[in-house]
């Protein structure tokens, strides 16, 4: 199977480092012109130069947006869109920190309600008008295995990618007639900077060591190890591919097989 995305024009949140950088790697290297879009403008300048560039035509750019800015973020993306038509869009943000649900008030709630579901809304309305009118569209989203059972200490992760969940679904079977697909790709543990910020607090709260912390997590999951920022590039690439014409509305557990016995 070769997955070519050739002439495909793709954004990807989220992108300078981790799963986000993972996605973003494997687009380039099936052939689409990859937009980053993240805050840093100087880490995005260095991923931009590790993009590969496998033909003449292709080119790469990024966009400095911040996503906990909802009212920033949304002049930025529409002034993007009014330059650009985007084919595939992976949906993709830093998370809201970690917390349990007593500790929580309705602004914590309000701010990751901003930070996980609008701008996503916000970004999928402005990409769907194009990918309507060419009967072809891939919109992915990055999610969590949060949707299928709450993370203890992630009560405003787990609760807003639910509502992104019902979102999708919802949203999915309205274009579905229009060739455009949206999915969700529940996230397990993955070997990013995200999930280190999420075991040091955790040791914090624990007195455990990084290391102990580490271990309990990778012995949770089957396969016994976290997974990889590529492996994650590869499944979104197969999704956002024309071999993925028949999927939508799912979402989908990349796990190493923790969900089953989640």
């Amino acid at each position: 199977m070769n997955i070519d995305l050739k002439n495909k024009n793709a954004l990807v949140g989220a992108s300078t480092q981790g799963i986000g950088a993972g996605i973003a790697i494997e687009l380039a290297k099936c052939g689409a012109n990859v937009t980053l879009m993240s805050r840093n403008e100087e880490k995005l300048k260095n991923s931009l130069n590790e993009l590969p560039v496998i033909n003449e035509n292709q080119k790469h750019q990024y966009l400095v947006a911040d996503f906990s800015d909802f009212e920033s973020f949304k002049i930025i993306i529409t002034n993007y869109f009014e330059e650009n038509k985007i084919d595939i869009l992976v949906n993709n943000t830093n998370g809201p920190e970690p917390g349990m649900a007593v500790d929580k008030g309705v602004y914590d709630f309000q701010k990751a309600f901003d930070l996980l579901f609008k701008t996503v809304c916000e970004t999928t309305a402005l990409a769907l008008p194009h990918m309507i009118e060419q009967k072809s569209g891939r919109i992915i989203n990055v999610s969590s295995l949060s949707v299928k059972e709450p993370i203890s200490n992630l009560v405003l992760s787990n609760s807003i990618r639910s509502a992104v969940a019902a979102w999708s679904k919802s949203l999915s079977n309205e274009v579905a007639q229009h060739n455009v697909t949206i999915n969700n790709v529940l996230t397990g543990y993955f070997d990013t900077e995200r999930i280190q910020e999420l075991i040091k607090v955790e040791s914090e709260d624990s007195g455990k060591s990084l290391e102990e912390i580490k271990k309990i997590r990778e012995d949770k999951i089957p396969m016994k190890r976290l997974g990889r920022p590529e492996e994650y590039g590869h499944l979104v690439a197969f999704l956002a591919s024309d071999y993925a014409s028949y999927i939508t509305g799912t979402s989908i557990p990349l796990d190493g097989g923790l969900a089953n016995i989640y």
